[in-house]
């Protein structure tokens, strides 16, 4: 770190100014933070690219209907028959419906079922900036209206609308996120300081490091354009409270070994910062690019949450090594109480103490050929059950956890009512072409019934219905295949959309961006290693073992979503979005003791400089695993398959990474491959034959305290 920033942190006046900046800076920030929501996009239409055919279609189809409008679906049920009272209370109802704010147009209905044991009715949803929100409160009115003297009859909103007002409830739970990850971080360092007040440093660094990148993003959101949605909050949250709290145990365990080689806590926090602030910037550098690079994706909402994940990332980065320290320093020594760190004089009184680290490192040392690659062959085992992960995109009903009303009116629906009606896919052509267009899809496998083309300003519209659920997998094969039928009739310029146009387009292009991004970030992380370790052996090995924990990770989350939670898939941007955030912050825990590693093998040899690195930060990366682990599980609290399955598969795989990549694959390739690891730099031509042992830094004398 720049010696400027350290003297200037751990100085006798410059700890004030820092902590005055930092309250300056957080004034405006808390102002801004709380005004994120109000530049968030929540409708899937707005995550595509502009080139896409269904947003093209959307376009093209607002001169027929309002272009800003979705369909919530109406279900009333009696299971013993809807009586000639319930008829009459869905019509009253409907005539209610269209004097709600917000509802677009007449409402289409009642219509009965066949069987006469459901009545539906299509009511048009505006859909202003508010987004989600806004429909969620059109849901809840229509809902108020609906309920009122059923008399037994049910009653639930589904459809998109539906699936929107439900979704926005289930982000609604972020606070309580918040508060389980704060408490997850609290729990954690008390178990590993065994401070009682210590654990308030970091999760108080961590909140303003939240608080400041809320602030930062919204700005970017309000005058850059950049795309944020309520899956870029929560997921910002854990992953600023779990990297920023990752970074703060590295420097305070550095910190509490400085402080038995210094008498004064300035000069230790200064030689801490020197010591760890390479690691830890190499750490957040490698996240922060390897989010960045998620700006090449097609999707709006990926091409959003990448920068602003990194702006969380090095907002945190910031925080760690500039208001954490600044606060260690004022609070002294007392702060570990009560196992607090004492000044020794005594050469290598700071020397690693034997642990469970320190054991695992001798057994590994016996016999490293056969550990590397026994652990290599049981990863690449678990790996396999990435076969029978399905990422192809979840059907509306498949998206929550539990069954809130969408999901309950869904089925009831799915079991009265064509699964398609009431959401039908939009076809746009020449007018000319019109009748041409219809006759193409009322041929399409999976399409019910075709309407009659309307046409205004030469151009028609004709809809379809759909046999199948619109959100569903089939009915988005039926997409397609109507698509290939209306796109061959000569010169209608025909488009299809609607939304199961929508989500076929959003699986596309996520499709598209793993195909893309996957290769450069690797590529990038292998630069950020290079640079760092001054070697090319080293980071390609790295490189590997984050890749096998990766596949691991993946295969095992693959069987425990289909076999233990009973998962129907997942997202189609899942692979991609685990992929980054394993790879980056697996990456870290290797930055974390590889470069541990280099700094004792400079002195005692590449074969002792892993047992002492791995001894040395053993316990700290244990920790920080633990830390980032519980943050991500603590997604499992929104009532979200996407962020149950990403929370648990980044949880389970930073656990892999700290607990068996880190300790046990690593390590032994780094003493089976020798003075190799860092081949060409001048390490690699020093002999690794007896210990080189360097004088350890000389204690300081006593300075003035403060």
């Amino acid at each position: 770190m720049p010696r400027t920033l350290v003297s200037l942190v751990s100085g006798r006046r410059g700890k004030w100014v820092v902590l005055a900046v930092w309250a300056v800076l957080l004034v405006p920030a808390l102002m801004l933070a709380g005004r994120l929501g109000d530049v968030e996009q929540n409708d899937n239409a707005a995550w595509l690219p502009g080139d896409a055919e269904s947003t093209r279609v959307v376009e093209r189809v607002a001169r027929f209907q309002p272009a800003d409008t979705v369909p919530a679906l109406v279900i009333y049920d009696r299971p013993e028959g809807i009586t000639a009272a319930d008829l009459a209370k869905a019509r009253a109802d409907a005539e209610a419906f269209e004097g709600v704010k917000g509802v677009e147009g007449t409402p289409q209905g009642p219509v009965p079922s066949a069987d006469g044991k459901a009545v539906q009715t299509v009511v048009q949803v505006h859909k202003d900036r508010t987004g989600w929100e806004g429909i969620g409160k059109v849901v809840d009115a229509l809902t108020e209206v609906g309920e009122r003297d059923g008399g037994g009859l049910g009653f639930h909103v589904t459809g998109p609308a539906g699936q929107a007002s439900d979704s926005i409830k289930a982000f609604g739970s972020g606070g309580a996120l918040t508060a389980i990850t704060a408490s997850v971080v609290v729990l954690i360092l008390l178990l590993t300081y065994r401070s009682p007040v210590l654990p308030l440093l970091p999760l108080l660094t961590a909140g303003g490091a939240l608080v400041t990148s809320e602030a930062v993003i919204y700005v970017l959101a309000r005058n850059a354009g950049l795309t944020v949605n309520k899956q870029t909050g929560f997921i910002l949250t854990v992953l600023v409270f779990g990297a920023a709290t990752d970074y703060a145990l590295l420097l305070t365990s550095r910190y509490r070994e400085e402080l038995r080689r210094h008498e004064d806590r300035h000069a230790a926090m200064a030689r801490a910062l020197r010591r760890s602030g390479p690691a830890i910037v190499a750490s957040a550098a490698t996240v922060a690019v390897s989010l960045t690079l998620l700006m090449l994706a097609a999707l709006n909402s990926t091409q959003g949450l990448g920068p602003a994940c990194a702006v969380g990332v090095l907002v945190g980065l910031l925080a760690m090594t500039t208001l954490m320290p600044a606060l260690l320093v004022v609070c002294g020594r007392w702060i570990f109480w009560p196992t607090t760190p004492s000044y020794d004089a005594t050469p290598g009184a700071a020397a690693v103490a034997e642990g469970v680290w320190a054991r695992v490192g001798t057994a590994v040392a016996g016999r490293p050929r056969l550990v590397w690659a026994g652990t290599a062959l049981v990863l690449g085992a678990l790996a396999l059950g990435t076969v029978g992960l399905r990422a192809d995109g979840l059907a509306g009903t498949d998206q929550f956890t539990g069954r809130p009303q969408t999901v309950v009116g869904e089925e009831i629906r799915s079991r009265h009512f064509p699964a398609g009606s009431g959401d039908p896919v939009y076809v746009v052509a020449e007018a000319g072409a019109a009748e041409g267009v219809r006759s193409a899809l009322s041929g399409v496998p999976g399409v019910a019934r075709v309407s009659a083309p309307v046409v205004k300003d030469g151009q028609a519209l004709v809809l379809g219905e759909l046999r199948d659920e619109p959100s569903g997998t089939a009915a988005m094969r039926t997409v397609e295949r109507a698509r290939t039928a209306v796109h061959r009739v000569e010169g209608a310029r025909a488009e299809v959309g609607g939304t199961t146009a929508v989500l076929l387009d959003t699986q596309e292009a996520a499709a598209r961006d793993s195909a893309v991004i996957i290769p450069i970030v690797l590529v990038v992380v292998f630069l950020v290693l290079a640079l760092l370790l001054r070697a090319v052996v080293a980071p390609l090995l790295l490189m590997a073992t984050v890749v096998l924990s990766f596949g691991a990770a993946l295969g095992v989350s693959a069987l425990v979503f289909d076999h233990v939670f009973g998962f129907a898939g997942a997202e189609a941007s899942f692979p991609l979005l685990a992929f980054v955030f394993l790879v980056a912050l697996g990456i870290d825990y290797n930055i974390f003791l590889v470069t541990r590693v280099r700094e004792e093998a400079l002195r005692h040899g590449t074969r002792r400089g892993a047992l002492t690195g791995l001894s040395a930060t053993g316990g700290v990366i244990t920790s920080a695993g633990l830390v980032l682990a519980g943050t991500f599980a603590a997604m499992a609290s929104l009532p979200l398959v996407f962020a149950a399955e990403l929370g648990f598969t980044v949880a389970f795989g930073v656990l892999l990474d700290t607990l068996v990549v880190r300790s046990v694959l690593v390590t032994a390739l780094t003493l089976d491959v020798g003075r190799w690891m860092w081949w060409p730099s001048a390490l690699f031509r020093r002999s690794d034959g007896p210990d080189r042992e360097e004088a350890e830094p000389t204690p300081e004398p006593a300075l003035r305290s403060s």
